[in-house]
Order: structure tokens, then sequence, then C-alpha cells
């Protein structure tokens, strides 16, 4: 089974599969977007306090609890792990519409629901990392993660407003069971991709988990001159525009008197980008170079978010939030998946997981940290300021991508091999 030809060529039946699975789970997960909030606001009449602690929770208890199963992954086979989680996923997800039938739902089974999804969104990446650079050849992972990339960008472009349309016809609960679903669909298309995936082996000193394990993926990332500076640009990059968000929300909804709509509309139009500029990404590293585009794009995906400090009312002010957004995600369309195949480049095939895990760990912690930090710093200053602070503080962060083109440590070996 070929299944299409972004990038001119075919990967594979066992690539195709994976891919069918991403897409039907990231459209599952777009078109619940919000989900969790809208049924606390509207099932349970939660309040702010409690709608951020249910945003934060998933972010920041998730990732801690997904600490150990980093090197758990490591050594386990992946396929067998990716169904797991999403079967994990799918039973957790399943539980609300069970409970909210029988009139028992609660605040409490939301925030574990949520905790549990977010830990296993972190196994399952890890992963699926993992599986991918085994299904796919070297030279064919920029191909791979540029059409994942672009699945993720058109669920983001159409899951939302679809989702939206069926909270207002049958509420949030539905969503959910569709989240479910499409975790279910997920574990069928990786049980389909088929083979014999081999039981991978500890080649340390020891055979069994040690406690020194759970760090394995941090030690890998800081002590390379390749994965270290990007490992520190993605965190304070994407910490500061996920810290952004919810202020723009109050700016144009709150301050600015913007309908939902149009603040949906702001949101989802500018997801274009994404997928243009993870179509863009193969064919601009196949004439400038993977590091030229890995700096450039990253250098520019910098330059926007200081934009959003000057948004106004009405039409005008819409415009300039969807441009600037525009620019900022199809930057970021074209960095991901060139940054992606770097990362799983620079990456022994028995370090991938751990080194995945501790990279999604760590930016989720940041990304609740910040967004926490930059909501008391909103309200000192206004989110308008608080926004364009992010927006300065984010021009600083291409001095944290790597200088030099370091060669992968598969190509390394060679060159030393030929040397002698």
């Amino acid at each position: 089974m070929a299944v299409g030809r972004g990038g001119g060529r075919s990967l594979g039946r066992q690539f195709g599969w994976l891919w069918a699975a991403y897409a039907v789970s990231a459209f599952g997960t777009r078109l619940a977007f919000d989900a969790f909030p809208l049924i606390a606001i509207l099932a349970l009449g939660a309040g702010p306090t409690q709608v951020s602690v249910l945003a934060a929770a998933g972010f920041a208890v998730g990732a801690v609890v997904a600490v150990p199963l980093g090197p758990w992954v490591e050594f386990r086979r992946k396929r067998a792990v990716m169904i797991a989680m999403d079967l994990i996923r799918c039973a957790a997800l399943l539980s609300i519409p069970a409970t909210f039938a029988l009139g028992l739902l609660g605040f409490g089974q939301l925030l574990f629901v949520a905790v549990v999804v977010g830990a296993a969104d972190i196994a399952f990446s890890a992963a699926s990392g993992a599986s991918l650079k085994a299904l796919v050849r070297p030279q064919d992972l920029l191909v791979a993660n540029g059409r994942l990339e672009s699945t993720s960008w058109t669920a983001l472009v159409l899951g939302p407003p679809l989702g939206g349309a069926a909270v207002g016809l049958f509420g949030p609960v539905v969503t959910v069971v569709a989240d479910a679903v499409s975790f279910l669909l997920s574990a069928l298309g990786i049980r389909a991709i088929g083979g014999k995936e081999p039981h991978p082996v500890r080649t340390g000193p020891a055979s069994r988990f040690r406690a020194g394990d759970l760090l394995d993926g941090w030690r890998y990332i800081l002590a390379g001159p390749a994965l270290r500076p990007l490992f520190f640009n993605t965190l304070v990059n994407n910490g500061l525009i996920m810290a952004t968000s919810p202020l723009l929300v109050i700016l144009m909804v709150g301050e600015l008197g913007f309908a939902p709509w149009q603040y949906g509309l702001a949101f989802a139009v500018p997801c274009v980008g994404g997928l243009i500029g993870s179509r863009l990404a193969q064919p601009l590293v196949g004439r400038f170079g993977r590091h030229r585009v890995l700096l450039t794009a990253g250098t520019l995906r910098a330059c926007w978010l200081f934009g959003l400090a000057f948004v106004g009312p009405g039409a005008a002010g819409l415009v300039l939030v969807i441009v600037v957004e525009f620019g900022l995600i199809t930057c970021s369309g074209v960095f991901n998946p060139v940054f992606a195949t770097y990362r799983l480049d620079h990456t022994p095939a028995d370090r991938v997981a751990r080194t995945l895990s501790a990279w999604s760990v760590t930016s989720k912690l940041s990304i609740a940290a910040m967004t926490g930090l930059w909501g008391l710093l909103a309200g000192v200053t206004g989110p308008r300021t608080a926004i364009g602070i992010a927006g300065i503080l984010i021009l600083a962060t291409p001095l944290l991508l790597p200088r030099r083109d370091q060669a992968p440590p598969h190509e390394r070996e060679l060159t030393e091999e030929s040397r002698t």
C-alpha cells in the first residue's frame, strides 16, 4: 500500500499505515480541541481557577508522571507501546461520557483523565519517533517528517472549526467520544503495520532498569554540541509562544471585543501556513542544505510574535493577527520537520525513546511554568505589555541555534572508518 507522494516518492506500506494512524488520531484530537475546559465550564460550572488548573495539569503533572516512561519505552517493542498508549487514552477518554451519562462526572475525574492522557501522549511520541527511525531510511526521514507535519497542520485547520460546530450541535462530550474512537483506530492502524519488530536489547553493563536510567535522555541531550543548543532554543521559543496564547484570548475577546468566532478564525486560517511550510521544507533543504534552512527558518520564526502587541479593534486588528500568525506558523512549518529530522539523525537508535521522552517532559513543564509566569506578568502589566515582552525576548532565541553543521553520529563513524 503506497500512501501519498509528498517529496516525490513513496515510503512504503509500513510507513503508510503509521501515517494513517497518526492522521486519524491527530484529527480526533483537534476535533476535541478545548473539550475539557468546555465540559468543566458547561457541565460542571467550573470557574477560571479550576479551568486553569485543568489546562496546566495535562502539561505539568502528566510530564512528571511520564519521567520513568522514557527508559521503560526504550527497551520495549515500540509498536506494542504505541498500541498500549492508544488504548489507555481511549479508555480514559471514554470514562468521561460514561460517567456523564450516569450523572457522576466530577472535576477530579477530568483532572485525572487529563494527567493520564498527558503522560500517555509523551510515551506514545517517544515510541513513535523511535519507530519512525526504524521504518524509514535515513535519507527519507525529512520526507516522512514533512508528511507528518503537514498532516498535523491540516488537522489544526479543519479540526477546531468542525469540533466547534459539533459542540454547538451535540455538546462537548460528543467530541471526547470522537477523540477516543480516533485512538482506537490509531491502534488498529499501528497493528496493521505488520512485520516482525525485534525486541530491543540493553547494551549496557546492567540488564535491568536502574534509577540512573531516568536521567539518560537529559544526559545525552546536554552532553552533545548538536542537540544541546536546539534543546534550549525550542524550550524558550515554544514556551514564549504558548505563554502568550491565553493572553491573546484575553486581549482580543476580553479587551478589544472580538467575537469568539473571530478569534477562532484568527487561529484557524494561519494554520494553512503550517501546511505550506511543511510542504516547502524538503525542496528548500534540497536546494540550500539542511543547516542553512534550520538556521534561517529558526531565526525567522522568532521575528513575528512582537507584532501581536500592536493588535487593535476591528477588521484591521483581525487582519494583523492573521498576518502575524500566518508568518510565524509558516516559518514553524518549515522549521519543525527539519528540526525533527536533525534530532533523529543525531540520536542513536538505542537512545531515541529516552531522548524524545526527556525532550517532551521538559518542554511541557517549561510551557506550564512560562504560561503561569506570563499570567502573573499580565496581571501586573496588562496582556498587551506582557505579549510585547515575550516578543522582545524571543528575538534572542536564534542565538541558541547550532552555529555549525554537526555531522550525525553514523556519518562521523563512516568518516573515521574511511580514514583508518
